[in-house]
């Protein structure tokens, strides 16, 4: 992959900091006396509220990072959050964390070490497009032809996840607590089309916004979704009601659609699986709630889409929760990708999906009952269906 275009870089209106270099804060006089404990709680407070964006010449990634990289990432940041985002490795997330007394609590698995050669799949977060995991043998029947999909991963014998998370994305606009960044793949083959993704911290909430448009001569029906590796401990649990999920044979391709067992329905907050679940699940209300108990924190998760899959392997520090709008291979499943939650947009027609996650510190009274916490969790309104838009 190339370099990503030059950093963005703060407003002027904000004080810069290089890294490796201490900031005096304006409102303490140099001659006061402040103690060791204060001016490490400011320093603190610095780094989250004022963050390096830096140029390719940069060897930090951003104040706190850890290591050194050659991948220029933007830093988005307030009182509540921090976020990294590498628009080179497919507009993927490296960092997204709760900020609490000036330490940093990862919501998503955090990076160690931020590389232009390391695996997508290292990443915190990245974005699924123009379709979903894996279409079965790499093709298609649409529109009376058949549609060829090339595999994108050498470990993998089918195509997964489109190849959005696999190109360096360009920053079209970017401040303190908002990234909008672009894709061009009108040159891209079955699927042409070009792409938005942004970023946006409000309070304790970051919102992802994905847009997709065809570019393409043909209509092909396009899907959209989210991976976020969410951080897991003994304590975690998840609520996410769902009405039915697909099982999967050896090849993880789903083979029968059946209604979700109780265990399985997430109705209330349970404990994370042990043993590995690799499946979509159906009929999904668009809100789901994590709860790490033992941190005290919980996720509520808001999405306008109908499936999601969930990855839970076993002894791993991290889980999988997808938010996606269609099932695994859905363009071979009966009645083809838009009977199964996928949207048919013909040339110059868009498709639009909206993600939340919204992070709070729970009370005593919500750690002494997660499973109340996690339905307290669901709550908030739902936004609209992805809409389809013609230009």
């Amino acid at each position: 992959m190339s370099v990503a275009n030059s950093a963005v870089r703060r407003s002027t209106r904000s004080r810069s900091v290089t890294a490796g270099t201490a900031a005096t804060p304006q409102s303490v006089a140099p001659s006061a006396a402040v103690s060791p404990a204060a001016a490490a709680r400011r320093a603190r407070l610095e780094a989250a509220t004022h963050p390096v964006m830096p140029g390719p010449s940069t060897s930090a990634v951003a104040i706190g990072a850890a290591g050194t990289s050659d991948v220029a990432c933007v830093t988005l940041a307030n009182a509540y959050l921090r976020l990294d985002v590498a628009p080179q490795l497919g507009g993927g997330i490296t960092r997204f964390d709760w900020r609490s007394e000036g330490a940093f609590e990862p919501v998503f698995r955090r990076c160690e070490r931020v590389s232009a050669r390391m695996d997508p799949n290292e990443l915190a977060c990245y974005p699924l497009l123009p379709y979903s995991n894996r279409i079965g043998e790499g093709r298609f029947h649409f529109g009376g032809r058949d549609v060829e999909v090339p595999r994108n991963r050498a470990s993998e014998p089918m195509p997964i996840h489109g190849d959005g998370w696999l190109a360096p994305w360009s920053i079209e606009s970017a401040d303190r607590e908002n990234v909008r960044l672009v894709l061009d793949r009108s040159d891209g083959d079955p699927y042409a089309y070009r792409a938005a993704l942004t970023y946006a911290l409000d309070g304790a909430t970051l919102t992802i916004g994905l847009e997709v448009e065809n570019t393409g001569r043909d209509a092909l029906p396009f899907g959209l979704g989210v991976h976020p590796f969410l951080a897991r401990d003994a304590s975690t649990e998840l609520s996410a009601p769902a009405s039915g999920l697909w099982l999967s044979g050896e090849d993880w391709l789903p083979v029968r659609h059946v209604p979700a067992p109780p265990a399985w329905q997430f109705g209330v907050a349970y404990p994370l699986p042990a043993q590995l679940v690799n499946h979509a699940f159906s009929g999904w209300s668009g809100r789901a709630a994590v709860v790490w108990e033992r941190r005290r924190l919980s996720l509520s998760i808001c999405a306008n889409t109908d499936y999601y899959v969930l990855y839970t392997p076993p002894g791993a520090d991290f889980f999988c929760f997808e938010p996606v709008d269609h099932p695994i291979n859905a363009v071979n499943l009966r009645g083809g990708g838009d009977a199964n939650g996928m949207t048919v947009l013909g040339h110059g027609e868009r498709l639009m999906r909206r993600f939340s996650f919204t992070v709070e510190r729970m009370d005593m009274r919500a750690a002494a009952s997660p499973h109340r916490a996690g339905a307290r969790g669901r709550s908030g309104a739902r936004g609209a269906k992805g809409a389809r838009v013609r230009a």
